[in-house]
């Protein structure tokens, strides 16, 4: 059957999961449907049927930082999703540091459609495209 190349990627958040699949040949990524975390815990039941629709060959999750590198709030919460989701899925799981990406998204949808497109679009799942179209290209995707 051979190798898809298909990458799921997760921008966590503690109530908004953003959510890309993206192809590795293309290195481009399409948004998905964000998911809604309940008091931190994320929907597993809904990443269960992303899994098995898409079949990933591994999964990227946005690791924030600080700007001088020192971890924020979340980012302790996004590396025990990142071992959930390996414990859970027998996948690879790629932590891709991430400090501007959710500032990079808004920025493109308010350029392309000002604030009552940053109302409507997911800023998350838009920052998870960007997560993995950035990992994609480069040797990160490589590795598998």
């Amino acid at each position: 059957m051979g190798e898809k190349n298909i990458f799921l990627a997760f921008d966590y958040g503690t109530r908004n999961i953003g959510v890309a699949v993206g192809q590795k040949i293309t290195q481009s990524a399409t948004v998905l449907a964000p998911l809604l975390a309940k008091n931190t815990i994320p929907p597993w039941h809904k990443i269960d049927e992303l899994i098995k629709s898409w079949q990933p060959q591994a999964l990227v999750v946005g690791v924030p930082y600080q700007k001088d590198g020192s971890d924020l709030k979340v980012t302790k919460f996004a590396k025990n999703f990142i071992a959930e989701l390996e414990k859970r899925y027998r996948l690879p799981v790629y932590a891709a540091e991430e400090r501007f990406t959710t500032k990079a998204a808004r920025e493109k949808i308010f350029e392309h459609g000002g604030y009552k497109a940053l109302q409507k679009e997911s800023v998350d799942s838009l920052a998870a495209k960007l997560i993995l179209e950035e990992w994609m290209s480069t040797d990160s995707a490589d590795k598998k």
